[in-house]
């Protein structure tokens, strides 16, 4: 968990992504300087979605992150927490199908998915160890996970710019393009106290997963993590 989780409960959580889901996709797009859309396109990749293959994501927001899997032939089902995100996706994208769900008790059955990816929320789960487990129980034996989400830069001067950004540079963007800047600063604390690579993995494959792998993205400010059920 990470250190800004302790201080919110769940529900507060879910109303700061209510408060900046009209304009979530925007402010992502300007804050990673529109390299969300190259990490988009590495999950798209990594999760391989077939024709006729059943994909929850979670953590889907808006459904941005949903639609290249729908696009590629697959039924995809964009499941989120805040109600917010989901009343905007649902306006922007009327063709996929949204559920809300927390991601510690998922409302669909076991193994009724082909591929589970999370992209940029595991960090804001209460209990992330548990709901890689509630990942694993929706999905089908043979079936796959993807997980995106912010890591730690591999270089250290790098990091160290990098974190700068993060703590000064995020908070001060958002304020201008953000319905809710004040936000952002709880995001930038959460991905600065979240897991790096390593310990993310090892999560993963205690939660029973197997061949669990990672890569690095933009220097390791993102990691890529996938493995099979």
């Amino acid at each position: 968990m990470s250190r800004a989780s302790l201080d919110k409960q769940p529900d507060e959580v879910a109303a700061m992504f209510d408060d900046v889901a009209e304009r979530y996709d925007l402010t992502n797009d300007v804050l990673s300087l529109g390299q969300d859309r190259r990490w988009r396109r590495a999950v798209l990749a990594a999760v391989v979605p077939r024709p006729g293959e059943r994909v929850l994501d979670l953590a889907a927001g808006t459904g941005t992150s949903t639609a290249p899997f729908a696009q590629a032939g697959a039924t995809a089902v964009a499941c989120d927490f805040s109600i917010g995100m989901l009343s905007v996706g649902r306006r922007a994208r009327p063709h996929l199908p949204f559920v809300a769900g927390d991601a510690l008790r998922l409302p669909f059955r076991d193994a009724t998915f082909d591929a589970v990816t999370i992209s940029f929320g595991l960090r804001n789960v209460a209990d992330p160890a548990m709901a890689v487990e509630e990942m694993r129980r929706v999905t089908e034996p043979g079936g796959r996970l993807v997980v995106c989400e912010f890591s730690r830069p591999t270089f250290p001067p790098f990091r160290t710019l990098y974190v700068e950004y993060l703590m000064r540079a995020l908070p001060a963007v958002a304020r201008r393009v953000s319905s809710n800047p004040d936000s952002y600063v709880y995001l930038a604390e959460s991905i600065q106290a979240w897991q790096d690579q390593e310990t993310l993995a090892s999560l993963i494959a205690k939660a029973g997963w197997r061949s669990v792998k990672y890569r690095n993205l933009s220097g390791g400010i993102v990691a890529l993590h996938h493995a099979t059920r």
